[in-house]
């Protein structure tokens, strides 16, 4: 990275994720040190629980580097799109793969928009309605958003303890 553009984007994506940040906890923070059974308690029937936005912030950082790049769908480790329910029990390891999911589309979405040509960064990107910078900053903002999202739902769950 040699342009100061891109610098201050993986800035931006990086505080939002995973950076120290003025606003308070990044997502991958927001996340750390979960069990499987805090991060799978739903805190009303039909509402998203902390895994199934992970998985969910773990998609969009996915399709913004898919349609960055121009890639085709159908390349995310899971089948389907934007919500993955979690319909069953799953395991702490189950969770840490997850989790690593996660951390794996970061890196990805990273190293894409490191090497994106300057000259496109305020184009459209195919298959989408806004520019390249417009998915970058949009998708730095997403995470914040879960991240705070992720918070209050670990705060609503503060009475339950791992064993």
């Amino acid at each position: 990275m040699a342009d100061p553009r891109l610098g201050l984007l993986l800035a931006l994506l990086d505080e939002g994720f995973d950076g120290k940040a003025w606003h308070g906890p990044n997502l991958r923070g927001a996340v750390r040190g979960l069990s499987a059974r805090i991060a799978a308690k739903r805190p009303a029937p039909g509402r998203h629980n902390v895994w199934e936005l992970t998985v969910h912030a773990a998609y969009w950082k996915y399709a913004v580097r898919r349609r960055l790049r121009g890639d085709k769908r159908g390349s995310f480790p899971l089948k389907g799109s934007n919500w993955f329910p979690i319909t069953q029990a799953l395991s702490d390891p189950d969770w840490r793969e997850f989790v690593f999911l996660l951390d794996r589309q970061h890196q990805e979405l990273r190293e894409t928009v490191d090497e994106f040509p300057i000259i496109q960064l305020h184009r459209k990107s195919l298959g989408s309605k806004y520019t390249a910078v417009g998915l970058i900053t949009g998708i730095a903002a997403h995470d914040i958003y879960h991240a705070g999202q992720i918070q209050v739902l670990k705060r609503l769950q503060a009475g339950i303890r791992d064993s």
